[in-house]
């Protein structure tokens, strides 16, 4: 009876998270209207606190109901290696020694392309960085898009419009774009050792295609918003503050470090530490790390995991009833609501599923991938670095959904019918 109860609950308060996600900008209005107030509804404004608040509220259900050692059990239990992961590539990824490598590459390659300068560039933050996502992981190439993005473009966008456009193609280039490898896209790797997918099957059955929505993606965002873009110009800062060359190699040691043990937290955890303590000895040739940020992204992955553990009992038996074309279509949707690696782990537990039924569930999860902010990891990170630039310094759920709609449905078109 217990165990039911607490189900519901957690099913309850998921859902309650959800619409949660989607009022934080509610809150934040209700902040600025309501000075005495101000400090509970700007934390209930942060996109990033709401599904560790909704988690912490399941907690105490747990306790209540279950005991103490039901509700500690259940913690300890749960794999945070995610989260974790996240808030360290966060930090190391936009660090200025990292940020100056990336850039200096971006520009390097916008000379190739016979266009001007400012689109050859957003060309590339919206297209080579996700795709190369697949080889840095998803939350690195997230952070170091937006960053960029922000840094030399949203700060010159005037239309909302158009900010939402760039956010919401950027989130579905991020989900698809890391499925060339079977490593750097959360939904693929969690099924990728269990079901055997290897770096030439995640090519031949979603690279390509991946790779071609991406392209089709940003190539309509530029054609749309062309007038405005070309409207922006691009302030080359590399050689203000260089950073020495041997810094960026460390850095770059490190991002590769982490990068290479992402399912090992004991060993990323202490390279981190280690990295903590390289950047104090180098100030000089730092930004400020983005601390804050990143603990808030990795709380939120963290209260989501938590959550998210208690759906399995509702989840898989909805997964299970669907055919191989209904799948893909209801991962999609399901994604929204939930994490897309979340669907594709429950997908892995489930013994005789067909191939083709394989393929539909993990296309249809990173379909769905930027829908929302709670479908697909990197994308709180992406929220974090990019909401200074929307209005009262929140990026409303509608206007994400709406600007992922049309790449959502590209992608729809490339895993289905090419």
């Amino acid at each position: 009876m217990d165990t039911s109860l607490i189900n519901i609950i957690g099913a309850s308060l998921f859902a309650l998270a959800i619409i949660h996600t989607f009022s934080t900008k509610y809150f934040e209005h209700l902040a600025h209207t309501n000075p005495r107030f101000e400090g509970i509804f700007h934390l209930l404004g942060e996109v990033e606190v709401v599904f560790g608040f909704w988690a912490m509220i399941l907690i105490i259900f747990m306790f209540m109901i279950q005991g103490e050692g039901a509700a500690v059990e259940y913690l300890d239990t749960r794999n945070y290696t995610e989260p974790m992961f996240v808030f360290v590539i966060m930090v190391i990824a936009a660090t200025r020694p990292i940020l100056q490598l990336s850039q200096n590459f971006v520009l390097w390659l916008a000379k190739l392309i016979p266009v001007k300068k400012e689109v050859a560039i957003f060309f590339l933050l919206l297209s080579f960085v996700p795709l190369l996502g697949s080889f840095i992981t998803e939350p690195a190439a997230m952070t170091l898009a937006a960053l960029l993005l922000g840094k030399n473009y949203f700060k010159q966008i005037k239309s909302n419009r158009f900010k939402y456009a760039t956010i919401g193609i950027l989130f579905v280039n991020i989900s698809i774009g890391g499925t060339l490898t079977p490593y750097a896209a959360p939904p693929v790797l969690m099924v990728s050792g269990t079901w055997g997918w290897d770096l030439q099957f995640m090519l031949t059955h979603f690279g390509w295609r991946s790779a071609i929505a991406v392209l089709v993606n940003t190539i309509l965002l530029i054609s749309i918003f062309k007038t405005e873009l070309l409207e922006i110009k691009f302030k080359d800062d590399t050689s203000e503050k260089a950073v020495p060359f041997p810094i960026i190699i460390m850095h770059l040691l490190f991002l590769v470090g982490v990068v290479l043990f992402a399912h090992h937290p004991a060993v990323f955890m202490s390279l981190f530490l280690f990295f903590l303590g390289f950047t104090s000895a180098y100030k000089h040739h730092q930004n400020e790390l983005i601390l804050k940020e990143a603990l808030l992204v990795g709380f939120f992955l963290a209260g989501l995991v938590v959550l998210g553990g208690m759906q399995q009992w509702w989840l898989e038996p909805t997964l299970i009833s669907m055919d191989s074309t209904v799948v893909f279509y209801g991962a999609t949707i399901l994604t929204a609501f939930t994490d897309n690696a979340a669907l594709t782990y429950l997908g892995s537990l489930v013994e005789g599923l067909s191939d083709e039924f394989k393929v539909s569930l993990v296309e249809g999860a990173v379909t769905g991938g930027g829908l929302t902010v709670i479908a697909n990891a990197p994308n709180p990170a992406g929220i974090s670095i990019l909401r200074e630039y929307f209005d009262e310094k929140v990026v409303s759920p509608l206007g994400l959904l709406a600007g992922a709609l049309v790449p959502t449905f590209v992608a729809i078109l490339a895993f289905r019918l090419i």
